[in-house]
Formats: C-alpha cells, sequence, structure tokens
C-alpha cells in the first residue's frame, strides 16, 4: 500500500466543526467507508442515496477525484495509519466499513484500528474464509463475503423458479416466487401451505399493484407473486413446485 504523509481532503465539510457536532447527536446519519473499489464505491454510494452522510477514504488519488462530487466527505489517505484516521476524525463514527479485500495487510491493519477505536459497528469486507477468520478474531463485528454471497444468490436464481433470493444466518430464507399450482385459488388459512411445505406466505403482489402483507385470508391467484419465509431448503423445495 502506498504511504502518504498526510490526508488530501476532497469536499471538505463547509461546516467546519458544526457538521462534526450534528453527528455525534445523530450518528446513525454518518458511516465511513475505507476502500472505494467496486464494492466500497457501490456502498458508499447507495448510502448517499439513502440520505446518509458518507466519508470515504482511498489511497488511489483517481479514485479519490472521481468521487468527489458524489459523497459527503472523500479523502486519499493510508488507513493503515492511526494518526491519519484520528485526524479525520474517524474514531468519532459509530459505524465503518472496510471495503479493502485484495490488499490483505491493509485490510487487518485498518480494521484492527477501527476496532481498538471502539467503534460500536465495524464492517469488513473479505475474499476469502482465512481472511474472514482473521477479521472475526480481531474483533470485526460483521464480516461480508461480498463475491460469494452473489455467488450463492445467483445460483438459487439460476437453478429454480425463484424471482430472487435472500438468505439469513441460521439456516433461513426468503424467496419470491410464482405460487404452485395447489395453492391457487385458496385462502392461506385452507391452502395448508405451512403445514405441507413447511414455510410461510408473508407478502403477495397482484399483476400491475404492489405487495401486500398475507393473512389467512388472503387468496393467492394465478399470476400472483409471492414472498415465502422458512428454512432455507424448504423454501429452495417450494419454489422448485410447479
Amino acid at each position: 500500500m502506498a504511504k502518504h504523509p498526510a490526508p488530501q481532503r476532497k469536499n471538505p465539510p463547509a461546516r467546519g466543526r458544526g457538521a462534526r457536532t450534528r453527528r455525534r447527536d445523530d450518528r446513525n446519519d454518518s458511516v465511513v467507508v475505507i476502500g472505494l473499489g467496486r464494492f466500497g464505491r457501490a456502498l458508499a454510494l447507495e448510502l448517499v442515496d439513502e440520505d446518509t452522510e458518507v466519508l470515504g477514504i482511498d489511497e488511489d488519488a483517481e479514485t479519490v477525484q472521481a468521487l468527489s462530487g458524489s459523497l459527503t466527505h472523500v479523502v486519499r489517505a493510508d488507513s493503515t495509519k492511526e494518526e491519519v484516521l484520528r485526524q479525520l476524525g474517524v474514531h468519532e463514527f459509530d459505524r465503518a466499513v472496510v471495503a479493502i479485500g485484495s490488499d490483505l495487510e491493509a485490510s487487518i491493519l485498518t480494521a484492527s484500528l477501527l476496532v481498538s477505536f471502539g467503534i460500536p459497528h465495524v464492517w469488513a469486507k473479505a475474499i476469502s474464509e482465512a481472511q474472514g477468520r482473521i477479521l472475526t478474531q480481531l474483533g470485526v463485528h460483521h464480516v461480508v463475503y461480498p463475491e460469494h454471497d452473489m455467488g450463492q444468490r445467483v445460483a438459487h436464481l439460476v437453478r429454480g423458479r425463484m424471482l430472487d433470493y435472500i438468505e439469513f444466518e441460521d439456516d433461513f430464507a426468503m424467496v419470491k416466487t410464482s405460487p404452485p399450482e395447489d395453492i391457487v385459488g385458496l385462502t392461506l388459512g385452507n391452502s395448508g401451505v405451512r403445514t405441507r411445505h413447511g414455510v410461510t406466505v408473508v407478502a403477495v403482489k397482484r399483476p400491475g399493484e404492489g405487495f401486500t402483507y398475507a393473512t389467512a385470508d388472503t387468496v393467492v391467484e394465478e399470476g400472483d407473486t409471492i414472498i415465502v419465509a422458512g428454512r432455507t431448503r424448504q423454501t429452495e423445495r417450494f419454489s422448485e413446485l410447479t
């Protein structure tokens, strides 16, 4: 990782320390994202779109310049240096994301500093199980595997009738799919979907309409889209029914 004698700030806060004072009162509106590659950039831009203030940090000058008009603040700096992160006020954030993936040393050193600052919520990207284990051992609260998770998700979409798929921890998933024939025309209470298939229909969408919460009296019709929740394998099996 290239070393920089001092951070170079883009988009300096126009309100000076007042911005930091306001953030202390409403920290849910501020996140620091360190590493602005494909994952970090997409994450930071999505946060900004959701009205979240983002401090972006990256070592690459071109990357920083490219995002200088898109993020709240963006800085070129060496995130492995404690004094640099403190100068930027990173230690005062409640939420931080280490989006550095390929540079294992930089990822570990940066994550270690964030944990040592006592930041309550630290996320870190890992590109291998080994890296994930190290980050977890350091005390990182949330380790994510973007490439692995997306690969799993796409695999489920490719192999079945799922329209979308989200898997959570503890063997639980939610699936967007079309209803099988054996529950079409019946109320959910009379369909026995939970007893026979081990899943719960939580929402139904009619063609041309939005999703509505499902109840025992909801009648599932042909052409509807449904969201079901349950154990991972049971939701997979349900989505494969014809």
